[in-house]
């Protein structure tokens, strides 16, 4: 790559590294959140929830009206950390590498480098902030009842959605879309809706992240018990006396490595709910003798129940992605229009500028090889050998400043499926797992006529100002593809083809979901099939993400779910307590 070449990829790869604001926020007056090392060797409690993330900060909040409740969260406090909280430092926290991280690194089979929470608040404390509901069809299909569902959305709009600032990409981003047919404009709404529409987000004006965390607002302190650093090892069964495993307890760990065992009181109706998310809820069914038992005894745990279904169904919507270095400057902003299109895909846009500062002077934002972002990494070269040389050769390059945005597409669905297998019998340990992305072709369809109308849109009037006139679409489309943080083998002029386009810059938006799905591994109440008093409730129970952007609905289901097992409880007369 020229001289030139090298400049436009400078501004490429600095696209969302964004400075960050000065302000942080201090921690709620939590009085029920503690380090695990402060735990009892042995506790009871009514409930105990593994996963202090999305679904269930909500969950133990509604659940600990009326109930005593144990949340075990493997991380630690998202308060006070300015990487999390400040939009300024997106980007920081997934390139943070340190045992400590809220964000831990996986790379699945297919070789997209992505992140997984480990945080108290989950993957809102990590995403782009994005704020949607799911469609109504996805709500029928799932058979959830539509009047709990809006209560339970209101419920958490209450505290963790605002309007976004509307400047003058995210302007303009929007009336390409209405320009080129992504109709109707449907204005600001949370709602799922054809055509173009201001989202909601949950940074507030101030730029400042709330988090599914602050929903802990709502909890009943004398009812609920949240310990950090907590990583679950395995759920315990009573198999001995009673027709089939019955959860009653579990076993935890603590920063120091010491061994505590949390059981369920006395009680017909008390449960352990799993909510670690889409890699850890199928991860800690296993490490607990629920999976396919031939993978249960290769790594010689005990079988409590063959389901070899465990761990199968796992989708990651699959992001591609066209950079478009602007002639004049933009705002600073992460995604907040999106066009929803008939065939399947999704439009979003994110910008920003300048941006040489922040938490490390040289990391490069959402495009970032260290968080991820466009680092499709061949199986052999998987190594962190291969991650660093991809960063050196950014942070060579000279300070020239740039600017510029980036427009992406997210497939609906998606229909291409994989699975999620394990490593180890270690928890804090990542489990394998294969996406396929675009293996099937509807998918690669959808993304062929998403990248189109990108194209469309920077073509478009409305967008006019923020393209340079000498930067075609085809060098556009090269320049994205041929980018050296990308590590795949590189096919000439891509441009000519957008289905290679597609497969050779193909990204994670952060949207897998499956491995405990609905109707496979939980019943339509959440409960798991073939074991009593165990429930999981969180993304990994999807069959396909809701919405264009999940955690609403990931945040609602806590919300939902909590008020159904408390209405159940009470229609049925049980007090226990």
């Amino acid at each position: 790559m020229g001289t030139q070449g090298w400049w436009w990829w400078r501004l490429f790869a600095g696209v969302l590294f964004f400075h960050g604001f000065c302000a942080s926020e201090n921690a709620p007056n939590y009085t029920f959140t503690k380090n695990a090392t402060s735990a009892p060797p042995i506790s009871y409690y009514d409930y105990i929830i593994i996963g202090g993330g999305t679904a269930g900060c909500p969950l133990a909040a509604t659940l600990s009206q009326n109930y005593s409740v144990l949340l075990l969260e493997r991380g630690g406090s998202p308060y006070g950390n300015p990487n999390i909280t400040n939009l300024g430092a997106f980007g920081a926290a997934l390139s943070d590498l340190s045992p400590t991280s809220p964000s831990q690194r996986f790379i699945s089979e297919d070789g997209v480098i992505n992140a997984r929470a480990r945080v108290l608040g989950g993957g809102s404390c990590l995403n782009a902030g994005f704020y949607t509901r799911a469609a109504p069809y996805f709500v029928s299909q799932v058979g959830w009842d539509g009047r709990l569902v809006n209560e339970s959305y209101q419920w958490v709009e209450r505290v963790v959605a605002f309007e976004p600032p509307m400047r003058q990409w995210q302007s303009a981003v929007r009336d390409g879309l209405v320009e080129v047919g992504v109709l109707p404009y449907n204005g600001f709404t949370y709602d799922h809706m054809y055509g173009t529409k201001i989202g909601g987000s949950i940074f507030d004006e101030d730029g400042h992240r709330h988090t599914a965390a602050d929903l802990l607002e709502y909890a009943n302190p004398s009812g609920l018990t949240v310990l950090l650093h907590a990583p679950v090892h395995k759920i315990l069964f009573k198999i001995k006396g009673v027709s089939r495993p019955k959860a009653h307890g579990v076993v935890f760990r603590d920063a120091s490595g010491a061994k505590h065992r949390a059981y369920l009181n006395n009680g017909t109706s008390n449960e352990i709910i799993v909510s670690a998310g889409a890699l850890g809820s199928p991860q800690i069914l296993m490490l607990s003798g629920v999976g396919p038992a031939d993978q249960l005894k290769a790594h010689n745990i005990t079988v409590v129940l063959d389901q070899p279904l465990v761990g199968q169904g796992m989708s990651d919507n699959p992001m591609n992605a066209i950079f478009v270095p602007s002639p004049i400057p933009v705002e600073v902003s992460l995604i907040q229009v999106v066009g929803i299109t008939h065939f399947g895909s999704y439009i979003e846009a994110a910008s920003g500028a300048n941006f040489a500062g922040g938490a490390s002077p040289r990391d490069y934002g959402m495009l970032s090889p260290k968080i991820g972002q466009l680092s499709t990494v061949p199986p052999k070269e998987r190594t962190p050998e291969a991650l660093a040389r991809a960063v050196e050769l950014l942070e060579n390059l000279d300070d020239a400043a740039f600017r510029g945005g980036f427009i992406l597409e997210k497939i609906m669905g998606p229909a291409s499926t994989g699975h999620l297998e394990l490593r180890t019998r270690n928890p804090n340990d990542n489990p394998a797992v294969t996406f396929n992305y675009f293996q099937d072709p509807t998918d690669l369809q959808r993304c062929v006529q998403g990248i189109s109308t990108i194209e469309r849109i920077i073509e478009s009037n409305s967008f006019s100002k923020f393209k340079f006139d000498n930067l075609t679409l085809p060098i556009l489309l090269n320049m994205t593809a041929g980018s050296p943080i990308n590590l795949l083998p590189k096919h000439v002029n891509t441009s000519t083809s957008l289905e290679q386009f597609c497969k050779d810059t193909v990204m994670t938006i952060w949207h897998y979901h499956g491995g405990c799905q609905i109707g496979k591994v939980v019943d339509d109440d959440h409960k798991v099939l073939g074991v009593d008093a165990l429930r999981v409730i969180d993304g990994s129970t999807f069959n396909f993400s809701p919405g264009t952007n999940p955690q609403a609905t990931v945040m609602m289901l806590g919300r939902y779910m909590g008020v159904r097992i408390l209405s159940e409880r009470l229609a049925a007369g049980d007090d226990s307590k």
